[in-house]
């Protein structure tokens, strides 16, 4: 694929779209860096720094698991029978799958996500399976192809901070949701101010470190969008390998960022639509 040089944000959100395609297409390759997509350079190394055994919830697939979560929403969302629930990057249709065993027949999931490639896998997936009841739809979702008041719940796992107009996706979220409805979304968060090389390195941004944004600038994206009861439900400190570190960037980058008070951190966080 062609290289990409990154100028602004719609650059990062294209380099974003690319390594994740390259994912979608090599997925039996090993996987390196934050949230095991390929970074700009990929590893031979395997890190699952952030992934979640999702083997033992119920709906699990095994071929739809690319270990890129950093979380389990599904386990916080609140998932009902007869529910109708949207699931943000869906991939290979991971958290769909799962969602569809809490919302049973009587309820509809719906994954969206803007590679074309993870859209054609997760259709696979589900057509093997028999499942009538999920749907993929290539998409933005800063601009949702769905309407007003769809879901009773949205879900996504490591892909909101991965793009950057946070302020459009939450205010999409609310949206979508049906009135009294509810996200819960693990993602992935800072704290501190990190060295600039560090945040600016695109191999750092494909691996969904550098894009995050600070935990309490998250919060208030959230608040801005008029949501309620917003809690967080979970927290896990992300402790990348220096094996990761040393492959994207120098020296001094490096003792930069360990000198400094900064930390990394999943977060799962629910909020209400009121």
């Amino acid at each position: 694929m062609k290289k990409i040089e990154i100028k602004n944000s719609q650059d990062l959100k294209e380099l974003v779209k690319q390594r994740y395609s390259e994912l979608a297409l090599n997925v039996d390759e090993p996987k390196g860096c934050c949230c095991g997509r390929n970074p700009a350079a990929p590893s031979k190394k395997v890190f699952t720094i952030m992934s979640e055994d999702y083997t033992k919830l119920k709906g699990y697939e095994p071929d739809a698991d690319l270990g890129v979560g950093c979380g389990l929403p599904t386990q916080y969302a609140g998932i009902r029978e007869g529910d109708t629930v949207v699931d943000l990057g869906s991939g290979a249709g991971n958290d769909c799958f799962i969602a569809r065993a809490e919302v049973g027949e009587g309820g509809k999931v719906i994954g969206i996500d803007f590679s074309p490639q993870m859209i054609a896998k997760a259709r696979n997936n589900a057509l093997k399976r028999g499942y009538t009841n999920v749907e993929f739809l290539e998409g933005d979702i800063e601009n949702m192809p769905l309407q007003d008041n769809t879901a009773d719940v949205i879900v996504s796992n490591c892909v909101l901070n991965l793009l950057p107009q946070k302020d459009l996706i939450f205010k999409e979220i609310y949206r979508v949701l049906k009135p009294g409805g509810h996200f819960c979304i693990s993602d992935v968060v800072l704290n501190g101010v990190f060295p600039k090389e560090f945040t600016d390195n695109a191999a750092m941004y494909a691996g969904c470190i550098a894009s995050a944004i600070q935990r309490e600038d998250y919060l208030k994206e959230i608040e801005k969008a008029d949501f309620r009861n917003i809690h967080i439900e979970r927290t896990k400190t992300v402790l990348i390998p220096d094996e990761v570190l040393h492959e994207h960037l120098d020296e001094d980058t490096i003792q930069k960022y360990k000198s400094g008070n900064v930390g990394i951190y999943s977060i799962t966080v629910t909020g209400k639509k009121k």
